[in-house]
């Protein structure tokens, strides 16, 4: 899972694939989602800066396998899914406690995110089934200075199917060559191996370690922190911005 935005208001977003995916290669902790990353909507939920335009979210192909669409009213299982999870509630804002209306409601941030700007929130999509089983987010705060973030997180019945890997490829490649983006960046939990090397598999560089810099649950942790420019070269033997 990859972390939201360190000043990202208390209600938790994440993102992970225990292969993930922000997630281990291979699953360590079952209870726990290594393929999250903080949070694709925590970040959005600081807000967007004044005057952004809404942003329309697209819906794309993540490989044969899995699609990005925008969240629809259908997805509350996902969301009740994902709130079972020990470590998605903490870095998200998907609720604690489940119930059809506080779901409902974060369905329906994820609508507001893209209306005012704050970024693109997806839901990942198996294609042969038509199940929802993670969500990724580009949140778009500091783009005025040249940079995004991302964040994700995928619920035990995605893991350990590439999925993470896939729907973090699609949403940098777009960012970077669609969108333009200059720099893409990931906050991870330096325990959290598997979601690391999905980044790093992906092309994101790590760059340092930021101690204290996010709010997890009641404790601030320190998180590593990986970045992706769009002038930077190859990855696996292919451009980084190529599909």
């Amino acid at each position: 899972m990859a972390a939201p935005e360190p000043d990202a208001p208390r209600e938790p977003d994440a993102l992970a694939d225990a292969a993930t995916d922000p997630g281990p290669a291979t699953e360590t902790d079952p209870g726990a989602d290594p393929h999250a990353h903080p949070a694709p909507e925590a970040e959005a939920e600081a807000g967007a800066p004044a005057g952004r335009e809404p942003v329309t979210v697209p819906s794309m192909s993540a490989g044969p396998d899995f699609v990005l669409r925008p969240w629809e009213m259908s997805d509350l299982p996902l969301v009740r899914e994902a709130s079972h999870d020990p470590y998605i509630p903490l870095i998200t804002t998907v609720p604690a406690r489940y119930s059809d209306a506080a779901a409902e409601a974060f369905v329906r941030r994820q609508w507001e995110r893209a209306a005012t700007g704050a970024g693109y929130p997806f839901a990942i999509v198996r294609s042969r089934d038509r199940r929802p089983v993670g969500a990724i987010g580009l949140w778009l705060r500091e783009l005025p200075e040249g940079r995004a973030s991302i964040g994700y997180w995928m619920v035990p019945s995605g893991r350990g199917q590439g999925v993470t890997r896939a729907a973090l490829r699609t949403v940098t490649s777009w960012a970077l060559r669609d969108l333009g983006i200059p720099r893409l960046q990931l906050f991870i939990e330096p325990w959290n191996t598997v979601s690391a090397r999905v980044a790093v598999d992906v092309g994101y560089r790590r760059e340092g370690l930021l101690r204290g810099w996010q709010r997890v649950g009641d404790e601030r942790r320190d998180m590593a922190v990986y970045g992706l420019l769009n002038t930077d070269g190859p990855a696996d033997g292919r451009a980084v911005t190529a599909d």
